[in-house]
């Protein structure tokens, strides 16, 4: 998308977006089950996302799966990463991170500030924190460090438009590479959470995306207490991603990196608990629901004894209807064929 296109989609926020086309596959490699609340079909007349898969969580097999994805990547790159917290025990590696960026020409890892207080609520803050966590080997934009820009939601569920960090639209192609995990709110963290809460302005955006645009900052328990949660907040987090989505179109890609699976989110910092479910791998795609459905899919087919934790956290914030708003707003398509480079 070139930036004459990229001006007229700022444009054209009251056109309704169509459905995301994909091609249709003739193997589905996943076996049908029911897992995540979800049927995966073997009905070879089903369009399907690719979705490709390793169970080796390291820089080589990371990048052997971008170079499957890569296609639309071009110009100037952003690599949406949650650096978390200080001292963040779940964080991804540093040094398969840094291989990772190395591997794509004209990249960076943006960020934007948090919305609560904490160690990345200031840019000064944030910067010093990326610096604790060792992600200061390559330039990181925070976003929102000038400001924020208006992206328009288009036919979304409760949001029109949402305050993204303002160099957001400076870059051509987004890369998003998540941490898979759990979280307080959202029940899990997949490249929904990481863009539509990871790209919005740490004091509007978040503030839009959260339901909650008036009243004392979290940790405060009143903040909590006073925030939509479960459907309400999936739904806004989707009107949120898909803003994104609808604005880098071809030129974004998803990868979800399947490794210490706390409960919580890397925004725990050192009080995120214990994961209790085996690392899995990484899964990557073009589209963001399909990456984020094959990610549920997997956790649910693990053992009970292992998986339980994590599927009692995302059930009980109502979780997956993250996926069934994606659906609803025609963002991706939840039947992939998951294929496998080991």
């Amino acid at each position: 998308m070139g930036k004459i296109s990229r001006r007229n989609f700022f444009k054209m926020a009251g056109i309704a977006a169509g459905g995301v086309l994909l091609p249709s596959f003739s193997k589905l490699t996943t076996a049908k089950s029911n897992i995540g609340g979800v049927t995966m079909s073997q009905n070879d007349s089903i369009s399907k996302a690719k979705v490709y898969f390793t169970k080796h969580i390291d820089a080589e097999h990371l990048i052997a799966l971008y170079d499957r994805i890569n296609e639309g990547i071009y110009g100037k790159v952003g690599i949406k990463l949650h650096t978390g917290e200080k001292h963040g025990p779940n964080i991804l590696p540093r040094d398969m991170v840094k291989a990772f960026q190395g591997h794509i020409p004209n990249s960076v890892i943006v960020e934007t500030n948090t919305m609560y207080g904490g160690d990345r609520y200031t840019t000064a803050d944030h910067r010093e924190t990326l610096k604790v966590n060792g992600f200061d080997f390559c330039p990181v934009d925070i976003l929102d460090e000038e400001g924020d820009v208006n992206f328009p939601v288009r036919n979304g569920k409760h949001l029109q438009e949402v305050a993204m960090g303002k160099h957001l639209a400076d870059y051509d192609s987004l890369v998003v590479l998540t941490h898979f995990k759990g979280h307080a709110m959202g029940g899990f963290g997949g490249s929904l959470k990481n863009i539509a809460i990871g790209c919005a302005s740490g004091q509007v955006g978040k503030r839009q995306v959260h339901g909650y645009l008036e009243g004392p900052m979290p940790p405060e328990a009143a903040a909590w207490g006073e925030m939509p949660l479960q459907d309400h907040l999936m739904e806004r987090m989707a009107d949120s991603g898909k803003a994104i989505v609808d604005y880098f179109g071809k030129h974004i890609v998803f990868l979800n990196v399947m490794r210490r699976m706390s409960v919580d989110c890397d925004c725990a910092g050192v009080m995120a608990a214990e994961p209790t479910i085996s690392d899995i791998g990484i899964v990557a795609s073009t589209d963001i629901l399909a990456v984020d459905q094959a990610s549920i899919d997997l956790v649910w087919s693990m053992p009970a004894n292992e998986k339980q934790d994590l599927v009692e956290r995302v059930e009980s914030r109502h979780g997956l209807h993250q996926l069934q708003a994606m659906r609803d707003l025609k963002m991706g398509n939840e039947n992939y064929e998951l294929i496998s480079i080991d």
